[in-house]
């Protein structure tokens, strides 16, 4: 057996143009999962395009920063919000909100299963879970996701890390093999190598091999990699709110090209997706 590659489109529901552009990058290209984004503002716009493509694997990105509102209210996730009864934008200040004493785990449980509950009721099988800005790597965060994996009986959970030599990349591995013990304590899996957080928004077809490269330098000959992605369309207005700097065309060029498929196969991998390893997983 050859080693298989997940290629997951992260933020399906964020903006129309998001949802466009993560559905031509399954159709034309090499994206085989989709995480959906419950507090989106194109959530409702993604759903039609997902039963439209049963083939493409969904899973649930879960929130507690960002730009959009949680759905509940702020009288019932107190600690979630800020005045105005929003998320904080950044992982960081979630991180500085917990490290206080100020986050209560409570909140975060009821939220992000809510948000679960939300995604669950499109009638989709849902075949994995993550989280915006990958907070599940924080313990508190992470405590809460791999019960609701468990009991929601979602076979894969995203185990996140980093190459970099930086401080930041130390502490992110860090987190990462505390959150596989995590994990594993709940039975639940995840692949054997992952890339995407080091090139959050500048996956173009360089970074996209190196990713690959490295997932497979980490993977056994039978194991599973992922790579996870942030395609959205050229000109896209929707996206403007967002300070992120991320280049969302760049990295739909790269997932249509075909040389993006010589690159997988370049490595050893077949494509795969979360729905296909589902029922070997749980």
């Amino acid at each position: 057996m050859t080693a298989r590659l997940v290629v997951n489109a992260d933020d399906m529901g964020l903006t129309e143009g998001v949802n466009r552009a993560a559905l031509r990058g399954h159709v034309d290209g090499v994206v085989t999962s989709v995480s959906l984004l419950a507090v989106g503002r194109a959530f409702d716009h993604a759903v039609p395009l997902l039963r439209d493509h049963p083939e493409l694997s969904v899973g649930a990105h879960l929130a507690v920063v960002g730009e959009d509102p949680p759905l509940l209210s702020a009288a019932e996730v107190p600690t979630l919000v800020d005045r105005h009864g929003r998320f904080p934008l950044s992982y960081r200040a979630l991180v500085l909100r917990s490290a206080a004493g100020r986050l209560d785990p409570a909140d975060v449980s009821r939220e992000m299963g809510a948000q679960l509950q939300r995604i669950r009721g499109i009638g989709l099988e849902i075949s994995h879970m993550d989280t915006h800005q990958h907070t599940h790597l924080w313990p508190l965060v992470g405590q809460v996701v791999a019960r609701l994996a468990d009991e929601a009986r979602i076979p894969c959970v995203r185990l996140p890390t980093s190459r970099a030599a930086s401080p930041v990349g130390v502490v992110v591995r860090r987190l990462s093999d505390r959150l596989a013990r995590r994990l594993d304590a709940r039975g639940l899996s995840c692949p054997d190598a992952y890339a995407g957080l080091d090139e959050a928004g500048r996956m173009d077809r360089e970074q996209f091999a190196r990713a690959v490269a490295a997932v497979a330098g980490n993977v056994p000959a039978d194991g599973v990699a992922e790579v996870n992605v942030h395609p959205g369309e050229p000109g896209d207005p929707d996206l403007d709110r967002f300070a992120w700097d991320y280049h969302w065309k760049d990295e739909l060029s790269m997932l249509t090209d075909p040389d993006t498929f010589d690159v997988v196969r370049h490595h050893g991998f077949t494509l795969t997706s979360f729905g296909e390893l589902a029922g070997g997983w749980r």
